[in-house]
């Protein structure tokens, strides 16, 4: 019988936590303490980057293209998780994996690059700071936020089509804790040969692209650092670009664990954590580093705070 005449999946069954059946319970309360976490840290920057004039600038514009990106890469996941735990079946259809596999690609491979965006605009800011305003308009952001976004989502549509011609002959156990390409290839019964090129062809733009950009970007950077001659110019350049760096480092290091797997694939609980750690705890630790290691972040935050305080003091005095 051929693979078209088999009868199509129309549910998955994760089993990434199927190590712990009876912890299911005992794992909601973290993972929705992660979740609030991640979405009201990258909320409360994007609003402070809305309201205080002296966040409107390039490198925090792209800050809060980065923000909303981890609010939706945390959302594509986390929620179908929580879901699950409470209701203690670990399943999904057919049609919501495609969706959520659609929605994570995209999202990954939008921060990637919008990460390599954000390094070019470190670049123009130190190593062309005469030409920086020029070189950084507001029509020039735009574009490259918004071909970040459709970057991310083109690719995203040309791996879903490929999936959506998957057949599964009845395998419906993922081994993994959501949907992604690499669990849903390897559990499908007919040729998976184009979708593995797409693979490697996608990655070497998709991923290689954007990191080979920021690795450029920064080689100027260093060069342009260490003409300072001032230790003050010299640390307040660093400064500025700490926080990217350290964000850059989390990303793709965490996502060359997540899909650079070796060969044999790593065990079921390894699995687990690689791809807990890079599309859950990597969200939340995102604005973590900019609101610790940022001055301006924490300045905006402080004058927040005190504008909150001065209000309440006018409306208990009236």
């Amino acid at each position: 019988m051929g693979v078209r005449n088999q009868t199509r999946v129309v549910e998955f069954v994760f089993l990434g936590f199927s190590g712990i059946p009876d912890g299911h319970i005992y794992l909601f309360l973290p993972f929705l303490a992660i979740y609030l976490v991640t979405v009201l840290g990258n909320l409360m920057i994007f609003i402070l980057i809305q309201l205080d004039s002296s966040l409107h600038t390039p490198m925090y514009y792209f800050l809060s293209h980065l923000s909303c990106l981890d609010i939706c890469l945390s959302s594509v996941t986390v929620p179908k998780i929580l879901v699950n735990f409470l209701f203690q079946r670990q399943t999904i259809t057919y049609n919501q994996c495609l969706s959520q596999m659609f929605f994570l690609i995209s999202f990954t491979g939008t921060e990637a690059a919008l990460l390599a965006v954000m390094a070019y605009d470190r670049y123009a800011a130190i190593c062309k700071p005469l030409h920086y305003s020029r070189l950084m308009n507001t029509k020039v952001c735009a574009v490259l936020a918004f071909t970040s976004w459709v970057w991310g989502f083109l690719h995203s549509a040309l791996h879903t089509a490929l999936s959506c011609k998957l057949y599964f002959c009845g395998a419906n156990q993922i081994h993994h804790i959501y949907c992604d390409l690499p669990p849903l290839m390897k559990i499908a019964c007919n040729d998976v040969h184009i979708n593995e090129v797409a693979v490697h062809i996608t990655s070497l733009f998709v991923g290689g692209g954007p990191f080979f950009t920021i690795i450029l970007s920064y080689v100027f950077i260093l060069s342009s650092i260490l003409k300072i001659r001032s230790t003050t110019g010299k640390r307040k350049a660093f400064s500025t670009c700490a926080s990217h760096v350290t964000v850059v480092l989390v990303y793709f290091g965490n996502g060359s664990l997540n899909y650079n797997r070796p060969s044999a694939g790593y065990s079921l609980e390894i699995d687990t954590l690689v791809s807990t750690i890079f599309c859950i705890i990597t969200p939340m630790v995102n604005p973590l580093i900019y609101s610790l290691r940022n001055k301006d972040v924490k300045g905006a935050f402080r004058k927040a705070l005190e504008s909150q305080g001065k209000l309440k003091h006018h409306h208990t005095i009236n």
